[in-house]
């Protein structure tokens, strides 16, 4: 049922494709889509800010640094950036007079609240009547503050940097926005997560700005609060200068750093350096036709996404980006979180902060960097033991690191242990799975990672297995009675709760694949749920055939088809069921199909940013699609790649775990028993 010729020509369309889109360091960049949310906080927070910085004089109190004042020229720069941004934003309203976060999403309160708002402060909304008029009807159907208050529930993290956006423009009361905590930050970090704080780990530099802002905008009654609250402003700005990178953006994120400059350019503190880089961060991040993207790039995730496909499509990474991968290790202390030295963000920038999914992707990279550099030094043995040993020592720093952020609840979360139960700081099973497969894939050669002693090794090995038996503990305990599994970073507009159950689904029965525990009633009902949910058009995405009378069936997408077929080329039952052959050739129908028709480069918006915002990344339908396509060749004509049959031998088996962990420390621990 399989056109091998079709197959294979797709396979190596992909795999050109993506070899093709390195740069000449040979690691991957990739392409964030704009995003219109962040295009209206930065005209926001410019428009702001150039405001304010206009009106100062040498008589002002707060030039203090009047010197460094903006220059005509930096300000027409900035009036010339604000109008570019606001024709992109007026190309992007859809026709219900709202705004969606991409050019591929549906319209949402937040990000049309904020669009608002910039055309408020810009003065322009006597020029645009039409386009005010829609978006005010636009968000008086959808519930105004009380809409967005729902959208968010508990989490502050956003709501209340939005309302104080639309607060700053006239369109919503300052009492409508909440007062953040600010003085906390004069408190130890370490005090954070008991605390029990209204905003997620990331959020901190916005509870710091958008709390003074609503403070001095809106002053609590209290005599006694007032003080205390002016008395812990220094040390909050003390820390709100620490956790700003030297690129001036926060987590290389737009909307959080545009949050940070609209609030401090309000206060009066235009001048303060956190404001002055935020701004300079601005100007150089925007792109040609106007727009912004959520964040700079995803460089360090698409990069290990990519060498991870390639891998096992059999193909040769680039060695040349190993060296630039390895420098992406946090080797000291990050001041973002205070993160342990060890994980891998997803950029290679300063506002890259390390978390759980980079660092297990980067791990499971590495490997792919030994067997390229096998091929390529074979006769230089002495180059390839130092790169092997730079291998290892990232391959344990990085292990360690997972270690150490492990939750009590045998998940792992985001960026920081245990630090609450709001969205992004929770465990999510997608970072749980890919984290047992980085340990796991390591266990197996702990002999051949350096350590002081052989107590020491087995000690570890031991920690590894507890870790990946917690891990696989947590995920059969997070999976839905429908046999899915919903995901914490990709999401799908089309499903009534917008959560990626196929992403979800997926990347956890890879887990189940690598540990050889696919026999596991767990998996089982997870392959069930996967085949049961396929489109009626063979790809996955749109909804599955269940569709409900009068409701049009949604899009498939490359990226979600790819994902799936990657989890059901592992079912064991697969060769010996007619009727799943059919399903899972149908689907692998429809991706050669979407290949042969280009659309492997049209990605689609499942990609899951903080605070529920949308956007697609152009290298994911072809890491996604390369790694899929990979494994159906392996599975109907592994002799027509070299290198590939033997790579796909070497993966386990289907096997369960022993009784107890192998501690000889002359032997690699494994938690998966041999043979």
């Amino acid at each position: 049922m399989v056109d091998l010729e079709r197959l294979l020509a797709a396979h190596q369309t992909v795999r050109s494709d993506l070899l093709a889109e390195t740069n000449p360091s040979g690691h991957w960049t990739g392409c964030l889509s704009s995003s219109a949310l962040s295009t209206a906080t930065a005209v926001s927070a410019l428009a702001i800010y150039r405001q304010q910085v206009g009106s100062l004089t040498l008589q002002d109190e707060n030039a203090s640094r009047i010197a460094e004042t903006p220059t005509d020229a930096q300000q027409d720069e900035i009036g010339r950036t604000i109008i570019a941004g606001l024709r992109y934003l007026a190309e992007q309203q859809n026709e219900d007079g709202g705004w969606g976060d991409t050019d591929r999403s549906q319209s949402n309160l937040a990000t049309t609240m904020l669009a608002r708002s910039a055309f408020q402060l810009t003065g322009v909304p006597s020029d645009r009547a039409e386009l005010v008029e829609r978006a005010d009807a636009y968000i008086a159907k959808a519930g105004g503050v009380r809409g967005l208050r729902k959208r968010y529930g508990k989490d502050k993290s956003f709501a209340v940097p939005i309302l104080m956006n639309c607060a700053l423009a006239g369109l919503v009361r300052w009492r409508d926005v909440s007062a953040l905590p600010f003085e906390v930050a004069s408190m130890p970090r370490s005090w954070f997560r008991l605390l029990r704080l209204p905003v997620v780990s990331y959020a901190i530099p916005a509870l710091i700005a958008v709390g003074f802002a609503r403070f001095r905008h809106a002053p609590p009654i209290n005599p006694l609060l007032r003080w205390i609250r002016k008395a812990c402003v220094r040390k909050s700005f003390d820390l709100l200068e620490k956790m700003q990178p030297a690129s001036g953006g926060y987590l290389e994120a737009t909307p959080l750093t545009s949050f940070v400059v609209m609030s401090l350019a309000s206060t009066g503190k235009s001048e303060h350096i956190v404001a002055e880089r935020g701004v300079e961060f601005l100007l150089k991040s925007m792109r040609p036709d106007g727009s912004w993207p959520i964040d700079t790039n995803l460089a360090t995730w698409v990069t290990s996404l990519s060498v991870n496909a390639l891998g096992e499509a059999g193909q040769t990474c680039p060695t040349e980006s190993l060296p630039w991968l390895l420098e992406c290790q946090q080797v000291e202390e990050h001041p973002y979180t205070e993160a342990k030295a060890g994980g891998w963000a997803w950029t290679d920038l300063s506002g890259g902060v390390p978390d759980v999914d980079d660092t297990s992707g980067a791990l499971l990279a590495l490997p792919k960097y030994e067997r390229a550099q096998a091929e390529l030094a074979a006769d230089n043995d002495a180059t390839e033991l130092v790169e092997q040993v730079g291998i290892l020592t990232a391959a344990k720093r990085g292990l360690g690191w997972l270690l150490e952020i492990q939750n009590s609840d045998g998940g792992w979360p985001t960026f920081c242990r245990g630090w609450g139960k709001l969205p992004f700081d929770r465990s999510g099973t997608d970072l749980t799975a890919h984290a047992i497969r980085a340990l796991n894939a390591w266990s197996r050669r702990l002999s051949e990672l350096p350590f002081d002693s052989s107590d020491e090794r087995a000690e570890f090995g031991v920690l590894m297995y507890a870790a990946i038996e917690r891990g696989m503990n947590y995920l059969e305990e997070q999976q839905r009675e429908d046999g899915s599994w919903a995901p914490l970073w990709f999401g799908n507009e089309q499903a009534e709760d917008q959560r990626n159950y196929v992403y979800g689904t997926s990347r956890v029965l890879l887990a189940y694949r690598d540990l050889g525990r696919l026999n596991r009633p767990a998996a089982r009902r997870g392959f069930d749920w996967l085949l049961a949910t396929q489109d009626l058009g063979g790809g996955w995405g749109g909804g599955g055939r269940k569709i409900e009378k009068g409701k049009m069936q949604g899009e498939s997408s490359v990226e979600e088809t790819a994902l799936a077929l990657s989890a059901l080329f592992a079912d064991p039952l697969l060769d010996r069921n007619e009727a799943m052959q059919h399903l899972v050739s149908k689907g692998l129908a429809w991706l050669i199909d979407a290949v042969e028709e280009d659309h492997h480069h049209r990605a689609a918006a499942i990609g899951l940013y903080f605070a529920k915002l949308w956007y697609h990344e152009a290298l994911y339908p072809l890491t996604f699609t390369v790694s899929a396509l990979a494994q159906a060749v392996a599975k109907y004509a592994p002799e027509s790649v070299p290198g590939l049959e033997s790579l796909t031998a070497s993966e386990p088996a289907n096997r369960e775990p022993s009784d107890s962990p192998n501690t000889e420390p002359s032997r690699p621990v494994s938690p998966v028993a041999p043979g």
